[in-house]
């Protein structure tokens, strides 16, 4: 696609970048047959080729409205675009520059500027995320309807292990899991202690920094990688193998700090080092003997929903169903599960009409084949399922580890 960006951006990193991802893309419309949004609108403009077209415009110096905020908006960042476009656009590195831009040149209305802010201010610390959480659990029972539903059940983890192996790996504990779903991380360092390895946390790191940089407070969401690195950095030092992830969407966003904080000499090496470590639990389970565990499963059926951010973000596809399969599982089959389930971070929070019709096919689509159980692995995922789903909801790790058992 010939480009022909204004001066006020030509020369800017956002803009070069920007022009560079516009330049692949030959328009062919192959995008719109997996884009979420578009198989729900069917408008043109909700699709990423017409969210391009839009950025590009933008980019070149056209009158952009809220309009166009809005048809950005609406964009999951699902990145299912990137899986099937056949010329290889980096459309979530776009959609991030197009969004960024559009916020200045578009100011947001007084009430979508504090909810945001109320996201950014809440979600991503923990101490006061899990306060929350425990206010809303203790009054869910009186609390009513939808907005009921959408609290979490209370969950205790079960005992953490504490042999001190010579093998160490960090996890990060983040800012929403350990409050809403404590055991996914118990688990996994149940599992890795059976294979000879000690799971630590930095008490220190907290929000990946997604919250924050997809809500368009990028320096905030900087500022937070920023934090972790020097929270892991020196149990990197000391030998720590890999970095460990639990939460799909966490994992997307650490393997692209290397990208994120290129500009910044303090940090740009340790970045690259931190994204290197970074290890879905999927790609830590291919580094170890895993058949030592003698996994033995019940008679169980799960439909696994495989979250946008580890299919199409971090382009692992039906690893976490093998292992299930392996363990004795019996995995049912789910149409379209390519699809975005509807939650995507804070999107069932701002868009939560859209959210709330992505949800209920995924949920049909998911008790479709009658499972005992549902499984993911990502926590926004468990959560927004949760609010939907008749059936239980797990992270796959915790079904790994009951097999263990």
């Amino acid at each position: 696609m010939q480009t022909s960006i204004v001066k006020k951006y030509a020369n800017t990193p956002e803009g070069k970048t920007a022009e560079s991802i516009l330049r692949k893309c030959v328009h062919c419309g192959f995008c719109t047959a997996t884009c979420p949004t578009y198989q729900v609108l069917g408008d043109e403009l909700d699709s990423p080729r017409g969210r391009i077209y839009l950025m590009k415009q933008m980019l070149e110096g056209h009158e952009v409205t809220e309009k166009t905020r809005t048809h950005l908006d609406r964009c999951l960042t699902c990145r299912s675009c990137e899986t099937t476009c056949p010329s290889g656009v980096e459309y979530g590195k776009l959609i991030d520059i197009g969004r960024h831009i559009i916020e200045k040149e578009v100011p947001r209305s007084f009430t979508e500027r504090l909810t945001r802010q109320a996201l950014i201010s809440v979600l991503p610390n923990r101490p006061l995320f899990t306060a929350l959480l425990k206010v809303g659990q203790a009054f869910k029972p009186v609390v009513p309807g939808k907005l009921g539903k959408k609290i979490p059940p209370k969950r205790t983890a079960t005992p953490w292990p504490v042999n001190d192996h010579a093998r160490s790996m960090l996890v990060l504990d983040a800012c929403a899991q350990p409050g809403a779903t404590p055991n996914v991380n118990a688990s996994a360092a149940r599992i890795l202690d059976r294979l000879g390895i000690s799971l630590r946390a930095a008490p220190e790191a907290g929000c990946c920094g997604a919250v924050a940089y997809h809500l368009n407070d990028q320096a905030g969401g900087l500022d937070a990688m920023r934090a972790n690195i020097d929270a892991w950095w020196p149990s990197i030092e000391a030998g720590a193998e890999a970095l460990v992830i639990t939460a799909s969407g966490c994992g997307v966003m650490i393997k692209e700090y290397g990208h994120l904080l290129a500009g910044d000499p303090a940090y740009a090496d340790k970045a690259k080092r931190v994204a290197a470590l970074c290890k879905d639990m999927t790609e830590v389970f291919a580094d170890l003997s895993i058949e030592s565990l003698k996994l033995a499963a019940k008679d169980t059926k799960v439909a696994f929903h495989a979250p946008c951010t580890l299919q199409h973000g971090q382009k692992i596809v039906g690893v976490a169903e093998r292992y299930l399969r392996e363990a004795g599982f019996e995995l049912t089959t789910v149409a379209d599960s390519h699809l975005c389930c509807g939650s995507a971070g804070t999107y069932s929070i701002t868009q939560p009409e859209l959210s709330q019709q992505l949800l209920g096919r995924k949920v049909e689509a998911l008790e479709a084949g009658r499972p005992d159980v549902i499984a993911t692995a990502n926590i926004g995922c468990h959560l927004h399922i949760e609010t939907g789903a008749a059936t239980p909801v797990k992270h796959w790790i915790e079904l790994i580890d009951e097999a263990c058992a």
